[in-house]
């Protein structure tokens, strides 16, 4: 092995120290039994094993006279100038080895060891204190439970859950300290783990805090894991889900949880399958659970909770997928809703992003349009968004409202104009250069404004369109197509390249 000088020679100030990929002839990223794999979501990026890390952390404490601190700085240095992705890593030194030469454990697994000797007694005094203190740790990091899932974990967990059956204070526990596991972990649940939290959700219906634990555990299993989603939605989680509300309605906490567990049913956001059931989830909400209903009646308890109603708007936004659901929000009363809410609750910069963003959902539908421009919602848009100028997310989302509300509508494109709405998104884009979001959200406003109502172009153009449109399309590539069309229907000189013409021809080599 390379070292750095002779025996007892400190490694020189600045120097870097040969790559822990190759110490003692293993082959890069390897541990004894191979590369460790990629957690979820961390697929395509270069994986290491913990024992990998703390391998070389030891040789810069041991060959390179480093303190632990330091060693410590060393290998992250190391690996990630190699591109190597640590965030499943635990960065810190091992405890050292016992008198009798015995190689010590991360804490966690110290702690886990102690966890899985109490279940397996079974020592239930013992089980609140172990379980608590375990949930504590992997809910500081995820490198943490990565560490803790990696080295079996989750049946141990599992089964002080069925231990804990007929214990409903050490069923709090033992549910806690699973959705603290499950956090960034989805793949570890299984059928025995699906089966459990709905008997917890179906048997313990009338417990709030109970029921909580339950929710927050379907929601880490299903974010990122569309097996999960299926496998709850197929085996009946929709209507517990959607029961907990109706059940608990005052209860901000669970409300909280279940609508954010039914939004996370209409994600497709697993990589690692070409299609998802989001769309069949969310008509499963809405058809067969009544979805909208009972979220919009579940925000008329929590008027002065901007937590609650930012949660039941993000989860509303997510229903809107059909033409006619646009329009059941309208008839139970979610238009007037969101326009009160969006005036009544401006100060609260989360709640204006999530009903900006319900507003762009539901105006997917035309007849939900005028209506929204008759209930002043553009108005109230505008002045959303110069309130909140600042925040990128607000202007994405309301030039992204805005540009429903204009979409095939030329009377509303008159309104947006003379309240202020083109100057908005104007200023957004003066605000934000470098957000693509927000740039591409005001070039497609401007384009839907002037597409019908080319007496609007004039007007836009003094208020310095063109140059901003043109520096977007510049400086943001995802922003050409429609800074292009933008330009052209605002009567701009804009080079238009004909891609392809459809004729064959050669390619070349």
């Amino acid at each position: 092995m390379r070292r750095w000088g002779g025996a007892g020679v400190r490694r020189p100030s600045g120097a870097v120290p040969p790559s822990p990929f190759v110490r003692r002839g293993r082959p890069a990223g390897a541990q004894r039994t191979g590369v460790d794999p990629s957690p979820p979501g961390k697929m395509g990026s270069k994986q290491i094993a913990q024992e990998t890390f703390d391998e070389a952390v030891q040789e810069n404490i041991t060959e390179f006279e480093m303190e632990p601190e330091e060693a410590v700085r060393e290998a992250v240095l190391q690996f990630e100038s190699q591109g190597v992705d640590l965030s499943n890593i635990v960065k810190a030194v091992r405890p050292p080895a016992s008198e009798n030469g015995q190689r010590q454990k991360h804490q966690i697994l110290q702690t886990l060891d102690l966890l899985s000797r109490a279940v397996a007694e079974p020592a239930l005094a013992e089980l609140p204190q172990l379980l608590s203190s375990f949930a504590a740790q992997c809910r500081e990091q995820l490198a943490f439970r990565y560490l803790a899932g990696r080295n079996g974990a989750y049946p141990v967990v599992l089964c002080a859950c069925q231990l804990a059956s007929a214990d409903r204070d050490l069923l709090l526990h033992a549910l806690s300290t699973l959705s603290a596991l499950l956090d960034g972990q989805p793949d570890l649940l299984d059928a025995a783990g699906r089966e459990l939290l709905l008997r917890s959700l179906r048997e313990r219906r009338e417990d709030a805090e109970a029921t909580l634990s339950a929710l927050r555990c379907v929601r880490h299993a299903c974010l990122k894991h569309e097996g999960n989603r299926q496998g709850l939605a197929q085996a009946g989680v929709l209507p517990l889900l959607t029961g907990a509300i109706l059940r608990h309605g005052r209860s901000a906490d669970v409300v909280k949880a279940a609508a954010a567990a039914l939004r996370v049913m209409t994600f497709d956001d697993d990589i690692r399958v070409p299609f998802g059931h989001a769309h069949d989830h969310a008509k499963m909400i809405v058809l067969e659970n009544d979805g909208l209903r009972v979220l919009i009646e579940a925000a008329k308890a929590f008027p002065d909770n901007p937590g609650v109603l930012s949660e039941l708007c993000a989860t509303l936004s997510r229903l809107c997928v059909r033409n006619e659901f646009c329009q059941d929000i309208v008839d139970l009363g979610g238009l007037n809703f969101l326009v009160t809410l969006l005036g009544d609750c401006r100060e609260h910069p989360d709640v204006v992003r999530q009903v900006l963003g319900t507003i762009r959902a539901v105006a997917g539908n035309d007849n939900v349009k005028d209506a929204l421009v008759d209930a002043g919602a553009t108005e109230l848009i505008v002045v959303a968004i110069s309130q909140h100028l600042g925040n990128p997310q607000i202007c994405e989302q309301g030039c992204a409202a805005l540009c429903m509300l204009a979409l095939r509508k030329p009377q509303s494109c008159s309104v947006i104009v003379e309240g202020g709405g083109a100057l908005a998104a104007l200023q957004a884009m003066r605000a934000h250069p470098r957000e693509v979001a927000v740039q591409k959200q005001a070039c497609m406003l401007i384009r839907n404004l002037v597409s019908r109502s080319r007496a609007l172009s004039r007007p836009i153009l003094e208020m310095g369109a063109e140059s901003l449109i043109c520096e977007a399309r510049a400086a943001h590539r995802d922003c050409d197509d429609v800074a292009r069309a933008a330009l052209r229907d605002l009567g701009c000189a804009v080079e238009l390249r004909e891609l392809w013409t459809g004729q064959k021809g050669g390619l070349a080599q």
